[in-house]
């Protein structure tokens, strides 16, 4: 199976600004995500960025990259764009590698590739773990899945799903709720794979009430009917760099391999 990994990465960040520059272990996070896309099974690294100072950091280091529009609405958007620059065929498989995950696990990136290759109804491919706490279940940061027999996704939701009727029948504030067993909850893992022509077909897309609401992008897929396969890894992927306080958390983990 061969399959190209592309990572969009985009100057502006709210809480941390400059992102994909930041400094871990001397070298800037974008490129230690690169090289982390590298130790995959990808038969190709692509960087997809806003801004020359990102394509100067990735370039300088050795790896591709090339410089795309700054107007994206989204990350997808961009790997569109990227697609038919590469003038990739519509059934190559595009694995998003977030430029925010320095700690990404490349075995996880062949897994969510191969899951997409094992069956041709797909469009695209994700992966989840099992939510072991109520903590987490309850969560709106948390976005959970919930997926049919054929491990394809029916919803995504911030909400706690699927919601036990009985088991959660106590409404009293004060419980200390524990997750029954059989619950089965998952955790979505904001990896997704694509087949090249989806890429190009969901740029093309109208965005969906329910995406707007929930603030899920890959609500638009489902509204409009395309299947997303799920992926359920063994345990939680190793958290990515939203705020100064994670930056420090994977700084820490860098110091620690040296």
């Amino acid at each position: 199976m061969s399959f190209v990994a592309i990572i969009p990465a985009r100057m502006q960040s709210t809480r941390l600004p400059n992102k994909p520059l930041a400094d871990i272990a001397g070298k800037p996070m974008v490129v230690r995500v690169v090289e982390q896309a590298l130790q995959s099974d990808a038969n190709m690294v692509v960087v997809a960025c806003d801004d020359m100072a990102i394509q100067d950091a990735v370039t300088v280091a050795g790896y591709a990259c090339m410089l795309t529009r700054n107007d994206h609405p989204s990350g997808t958007d961009r790997l569109a764009e990227a697609v038919d620059r590469l003038e990739l065929p519509d059934d190559a498989i595009v694995v998003n590698v977030q430029g925010d995950e320095p700690l990404i696990d490349p075995e996880l990136i062949n897994s969510v590739a191969a899951h997409l290759a094992s069956d041709a109804s797909l469009a695209m491919a994700t992966a989840s773990h099992k939510i072991e706490t109520a903590e987490d279940f309850f969560n709106p940061n948390v976005v959970k899945v919930v997926c049919n027999a054929a491990s394809q996704a029916l919803y995504f939701s911030r909400a706690p799903i699927p919601w036990d009727r009985d088991g959660f029948a106590d409404d009293n504030e004060d419980v200390d709720w524990v997750l029954p067993a059989e619950l089965n909850a998952q955790r979505h893992i904001g990896l997704y794979a694509y087949r090249a022509g989806f890429l190009r077909a969901y740029s093309k897309l109208s965005a969906s009430r329910l995406e707007d609401i929930e603030k899920l992008e890959q609500l638009r897929v489902l509204w409009h009917g395309y299947k997303i396969g799920v992926y359920l890894a063994a345990q939680a992927p190793a958290a990515g760099v939203d705020t100064p306080e994670d930056l420090e958390r994977v700084r820490a983990v860098f110091a620690a391999k040296l």
